[in-house]
């Protein structure tokens, strides 16, 4: 079942010209001014403007009047348009396969087939609009089983996502204004002359007298919101992405058929990939049915890629998620983010590198979303010495202190321990944690800790003390008091359980 994304940009038009005026005070109101003849009006108004009481519309003589030191910018709509391709194609590169402006204000993906590498359609959507606000760009994104609903919950919605669950539209869609139909002004205002003021009132009339009096486009535009007829969204492309088609002249519709015409996409796009010299990162199997409806999968790799037998395994692994319907006319492959990657010959003598991105690739393509890699961080705080990484980034010359040891697993928060020890500096005679008194038998340290006073004055004198136990039982653990044990300043001078030795 197809499920679509919606992405509302309210302030686009202001947050493109912020972006391109930095001297504007981020507190100043902003509107921007269309203009037709010798009539001036408010086509975008930002956050700031909206809460002085502008609105869109309004004229911009009384808007001026309103507010002093006003910020009047006039309308471009050619760079508005510039602006929001640019988001759509880096959308395309992000989130989905299929992805296409929806103007002036909008973008809309289907994302079947490629939710399950964002970690499900919440986490997609929560990542997906705070990519935007990172970008000064304040959205709402909404998925739902069709693109005119999601269309009109993103512009309806309070809230920055909402998810419709599966076959749930017509109960979310059926208490929102007519006004969301994306059908024409005069439309609108002609339903609600005859008092029609949601799509449910809408949808419950007898179609013949609409149409008669509107003619066929209300009615196929509740048909589309209802998800009766398809919607197809027509996927963007730049002209740098490589891509390669096969048209049939006969649908096909079984899946060794679709195995045999991948392979041979895979081998035509790596020999375009191999004459510019790129490896692929991200690749787009498009599928065209006779029904006019598009199916899309995408594959990743975790780095660039142009071998012919691993992409098309990739690729061949997902194949049964693809549902042919009555046929499929047309397939196409898309090579959607790319690297350059130069040939490299392996010497004979000397013993390859074990390479393990394959099975990062195969984890990562069925949606596994915790692949990473530790790498260490130049912090003595031991929680701060570590972070996660890409499996395969770079190594970036950091190593981890190896003056005293460090234990193999620590906790996620220290834990709270009962001790008994003589202050100020000897290890335990015994401790309890979680419910359970350990006899310390042997122990190291203390091995002193200070805290990081450039990060903020609170650790400008706190201190740790950690000491290496070992308990009756020859289970070794990471213990810490809070202090120095001398000066209540330094800390709480409280003990806790940081880490286990294996």
């Amino acid at each position: 079942m197809a499920r679509v994304v919606s992405v509302f940009l309210p302030t686009l038009p202001t947050d493109r010209v912020r972006r391109a005026d930095p001297s504007i005070p981020a507190e100043a109101p902003l509107v921007i001014v269309a203009r037709s003849g010798s009539t001036r009006w408010l086509s975008a108004v930002d956050a700031n403007a909206a809460k002085l009481g502008l609105r869109v519309g309004m004229p911009a003589a009384k808007a001026q009047a309103l507010v002093q030191g006003l910020h009047m910018v006039d309308a471009d709509p050619v760079a508005d348009l510039a602006a929001l391709e640019r988001l759509t194609f880096w959308a395309l590169t992000q989130y989905s396969p299929i992805v296409a402006m929806d103007p002036p204000d909008g973008i809309v993906m289907d994302t079947e087939g490629a939710d399950h590498l964002q970690g499900g359609e919440q986490p997609m959507l929560s990542r997906l609009v705070n990519s935007f606000r990172a970008r000064g760009l304040p959205a709402r994104a909404v998925v739902a089983d069709t693109w005119g609903s999601a269309h009109a919950l993103a512009r309806s919605s309070t809230k920055e996502t909402f998810v419709v669950p599966p076959r749930q539209t017509p109960d979310a869609v059926i208490s929102l204004p007519i006004s969301l139909l994306r059908v024409n002004a005069e439309s609108v205002t002609g339903l609600r002359t005859l008092g029609f003021k949601t799509v449910g009132e809408l949808a419950a009339t007898p179609r013949a007298p609409i149409a008669l009096r509107f003619g066929p486009e209300i009615g196929r535009r509740l048909d589309q919101m209802f998800g009766r007829i398809a919607e197809p969204i027509d996927p963007i492309r730049c002209p740098e992405i490589i891509e390669v088609h096969r048209a049939f002249a006969e649908p096909i519709g079984a899946a060794e058929t679709i195995a045999k015409y991948v392979s041979r996409l895979v081998t035509q796009l790596c020999l375009e990939l191999q004459a510019k010299g790129l490896g692929v990162r991200r690749t787009d199997l498009i599928v065209h049915r006779v029904d006019n409806t598009i199916q899309a999968l995408r594959a990743g790799t975790a780095k660039p890629v142009r071998d012919v037998a691993w992409l098309t395994k990739l690729l061949h692994d997902r194949i049964e998620k693809i549902d042919p319907g009555y046929g499929i006319e047309k397939l196409s492959l898309a090579a959607t983010m790319v690297e350059p990657l130069n040939d490299r010959q392996i010497s004979l003598v000397e013993d390859a590198d074990v390479d393990v991105t394959s099975l990062i690739d195969v984890l990562g393509n069925r949606g596994t979303q915790r692949i990473y890699r530790l790498a260490p961080v130049a912090s003595d705080v031991p929680e701060r010495s570590v972070q996660r990484v890409l499996p395969v980034a770079s190594e970036d010359g950091q190593t981890w202190p190896m003056t005293w040891p460090r234990p193999v697993r620590l906790m996620d928060r220290p834990e709270l321990i009962e001790v008994m020890a003589l202050l100020p500096d000897h290890p335990p005679v015994w401790f309890t944690w979680r419910g359970k008194r350990r006899r310390v038998k042997r122990a190291d340290g203390p091995e002193r800790i200070y805290g990081e006073w450039w990060r903020r004055t609170s650790e400008w004198v706190a201190v740790r003390d950690y000491f290496t136990v070992e308990d009756e039982t020859g289970e070794r653990y990471w213990i810490f008091r809070s202090g120095d044990g001398v000066d209540a300043e330094t800390g709480s001078h409280k003990w806790f359980l940081h880490g286990m030795f294996a």
